[in-house]
């Protein structure tokens, strides 16, 4: 059950609604996207990542994230923090213009993914992420800086930790109050995970970290916890296991919300989320899909009922 009358001890960002669905092909009706953000709010998630700023031809299921946007702030009251990612600066223009509360802005630490993904070397979408996390910072909104293919890159191979460092350090001079740090390819192990951790926060005190895990090689479960042990207590998810990055092969699966609830309250860690409602949440993106999702508490606790 949801622990709503204490702080929890860990936040989950649930990005169903960006990561999970932005490589379907089945585009998601604004009615459904309500419904759904409506279901992860009831069931106490604290922060959603309901969708990114980015041309509606490339991901045409982002399409109507101004109106989604503005419809939950309109409709909902004292729920979730709303969150949306910020790639470009018309991107910001728009955030800024539907009152958004909280934004991620992310980068790629590899040059080839970055090329491939943004069209820029990784050092100059890291300084013209900067330059854009100052202006977002300087409007007043809530800003969490990412940074992509940390723990390896499938182009490249391993990342060097110190480029990760210096990335994160000019973020956070920039002004970012969170450095989430994202297995993008899904290639980071629970080891690479507590060295990277325990770095950017020996250097970096005072910054909050956060992990953007993926569990396509079956380790993000192992790597969330390991996250944990290091001192991180913001970690994204999908509902279901939904999601991935739609422009590298084979780098789908986020970590399933239901799992990581169950594996934090099965060590006596609250997230505030109720295990049973994002499980109903999991049924209904099932129906939807028209096919079962890769998360496993959804079975577990059909078969016990």
């Amino acid at each position: 059950m949801a622990h709503h009358e204490a702080q929890p001890d860990v936040l989950l960002e649930d990005e169903t609604l960006r990561d999970g669905l932005q490589a379907e092909s089945r585009i998601f009706s604004l009615d459904e996207k309500l419904a759904i953000y409506q279901q992860l709010a009831e069931a106490g998630i604290g922060r959603i990542q309901v969708g990114s700023f980015v041309n509606p031809k490339r991901v045409p299921q982002m399409a109507e994230t101004d109106k989604l946007i503005r419809t939950i702030t309109s409709q909902y009251k004292n729920h979730a923090i709303v969150s949306a990612l910020i790639l470009n600066d018309k991107g910001l223009e728009r955030a800024i213009d539907c009152n958004v509360q909280h934004v991620s802005m992310s980068v790629s630490v590899s040059n080839t993914h970055s090329l491939k993904n943004a069209g820029k070397t990784a050092a100059d979408a890291l300084t013209d992420m900067a330059d854009l996390i100052r202006q977002a910072t300087d409007s007043g909104l809530m800003v969490r800086a990412g940074l992509q293919c940390s723990f390896g890159c499938v182009y490249e191979g391993a990342i060097d930790e110190q480029a990760v460092l210096k990335a994160a350090e000019k973020f956070a001079i920039a002004g970012a109050q969170e450095i989430n740090l994202a297995d993008t390819i899904g290639m980071a192990n629970p080891l690479t995970v507590e060295n990277m951790v325990r770095l950017i926060l020996q250097e970096l005190p005072k910054i909050k970290i956060s992990l953007h895990l993926h569990d396509t090689r079956g380790l993000g479960l192992a790597n969330t916890y390991a996250g944990y042990q290091s001192g991180v207590r913001t970690f994204d998810t999908c509902t279901g296991g939904l999601g991935g990055c739609p422009f590298v092969r084979g780098a789908a699966g986020n970590v399933p919300t239901e799992d990581a609830v169950h594996m934090f309250s099965s060590i006596g860690v609250r997230t505030g989320i109720d295990l049973e409602k994002i499980c109903d949440t999991v049924e209904t993106l099932e129906t939807m899909l028209n096919r079962k999702l890769p998360g496993r508490m959804k079975t577990v606790l059909a078969a016990e009922r």
